[in-house]
């Protein structure tokens, strides 16, 4: 296996595809302008499914990408869901046809026993790759996780698994993690003293972090919060914030070392008009070193694992 280069997977929870007229979706919208730029169009169902190939001119650089449409859906009859389409994203295993069904929610049994054995982080980690996972957790988080009032998510038992502790409000504080709304506002909304963060600074302040990293990962699930609330405008917030971040990301990342990979576990918010996950596809869009090599073959969930891990040199 060839030298792998370094990763950053920014998980977007909730990000489908759905129809391009932006009053219906508000991905589509063009006014989100670090992710329309490297899409090189609105985040939308099109002509160019299921994958287009392009170069996005960005600050002077001219940086490859590949923008693909991954099934969520895996086969499965059924909304697809949180927690096992996000067991499938980081492990590689369709977990809703080893379960019998999609699953929402935190996982339980047999999808935490997949995520431990199967997570790209701990086999990353075991090949000696360096991995961490950018978030911030608050200390009410930590409590109710040991009183057991909590679970974590799969996208927490993922990181775990490699065996790395969690960042924290300290860390936060010294710009060494971001908070998952990525603007600080929940934190000073139950009391914490922290600065408003500007989500352009915050997607820099991620880069730097996964800087020393050969693979880092932040995780954004105020898309899925919005589309369940059906608030036209909140969901329109909530994606201007990360196109703010992914702005920041795409800015500082050293994307001709580093490869960066935007993708989610199922459609949501691109659909205005109702409460639940959608049956759409979801985006995955590869921009730096490797793109278009990591992406070739790219069709659904349960693909993109084996393809990062291929990417950075581990073998699955």
């Amino acid at each position: 296996m060839t030298a792998g280069v370094a990763v950053f997977l920014l998980f977007v929870d909730g990000l489908g595809l759905g129809e391009p007229d932006p009053d219906s979706n508000p991905v589509a919208h063009p006014r989100l302008r670090w992710l329309t730029c490297a899409a090189g169009r609105p985040l939308a169902r099109g002509a160019w499914m299921p994958a287009v190939d392009y170069r996005v001119e960005l600050t002077g650089r001219s940086i490859p990408a590949t923008l693909t449409a991954l099934d969520a859906g895996l086969g499965v009859p059924g909304l697809p869901q949180s927690a096992t389409g996000q067991t499938a994203l980081f492990t590689g295993v369709n977990a809703a046809a080893l379960v019998g069904g999609h699953r929402n929610a935190h996982p339980t049994g047999r999808l935490k026993e997949v995520l431990h054995a199967r997570s790209i982080f701990r086999l990353a980690a075991e090949a000696g790759k360096k991995v961490t996972f950018v978030n911030a957790f608050t200390p009410e988080y930590f409590a109710m996780v040991e009183q057991g009032r909590l679970r974590h998510s799969a996208t927490t038992l993922a990181v775990l698994a490699a065996g790395i502790g969690l960042r924290d409000l300290d860390d936060l504080r010294r710009g060494e993690a971001v908070y998952q709304d990525v603007t600080n506002l929940a934190l000073r909304a139950r009391g914490h003293d922290l600065p408003v963060a500007d989500p352009f600074v915050a997607g820099r302040a991620a880069a730097r972090i996964a800087s020393g990293q050969d693979l880092a990962m932040f995780e954004y699930f105020q898309t899925d919060r919005a589309g369940h609330h059906r608030d036209a405008a909140e969901s329109r917030r909530v994606l201007q914030v990360l196109d703010a971040f992914f702005g920041g990301l795409l800015t500082d990342l050293d994307l001709d070392r580093r490869l960066l990979v935007l993708a989610s576990d199922h459609g949501n918010v691109e659909d205005a008009t109702g409460r639940t996950h959608t049956t759409n596809p979801v985006p995955a869009l590869l921009l730096g070193a490797r793109a278009r090599e990591t992406a070739s073959g790219l069709g659904s969930l349960t693909e993109v694992a084996p393809a990062v891990l291929a990417c950075m040199g581990v073998a699955a």
